[in-house]
């Protein structure tokens, strides 16, 4: 009957996990679920210690750290108003420090441009630098590095 004493083993850490977040936890208690299943063939007691032992040390030094390291990734996609930032747009509009229009991703947004002194003219370029609520804040191409 060892294999139920190391299925409540398991859920004790899966519950310490759900708590820490550290993923130490969860992948002990796969390990112990492991040694459940030995037992339940019956090993010996070495057997499912040895099993325990060796399924953790995989867990802890070889999936954990590729896990953290893609958990610490950020997304490789960037959506809504992130997505915008760094497209081309034409004005529309006049843009000055206190208005403008352009035209980017088929959408009229509001513009500013980056430099307050700046005047851009309708049909210009310019690059989005960034995205302040629902203005653009802009960056004519031609002045660009």
């Amino acid at each position: 009957m060892w294999w139920i004493a190391w299925l409540i083993v398991a859920v004790a850490l899966g519950v310490a996990e759900a708590f820490s977040l550290t993923l130490a936890f969860g992948i002990l208690s796969a390990a112990a679920l492991l040694a459940a299943v030995v037992a339940g063939f019956d090993a010996p007691m070495v057997v499912q210690l040895l099993t325990f032992s060796a399924a953790s040390m995989a867990g802890l030094f070889v999936v954990r750290p590729i896990a953290r390291r893609h958990m610490s990734r950020p997304p490789l996609t960037r959506d809504g108003t992130d997505a915008l930032v760094g497209r081309t747009a034409t004005v529309l509009e006049e843009v000055t420090a206190k208005r403008g229009l352009i035209k980017l991703s088929g959408e009229n947004w509001s513009a500013r441009p980056l430099d307050e002194h700046l005047v851009i003219p309708p049909g210009a370029a310019v690059d989005v630098m960034e995205i302040e609520g629902a203005t653009a804040v802009v960056y004519p191409r031609d002045l660009l590095p």
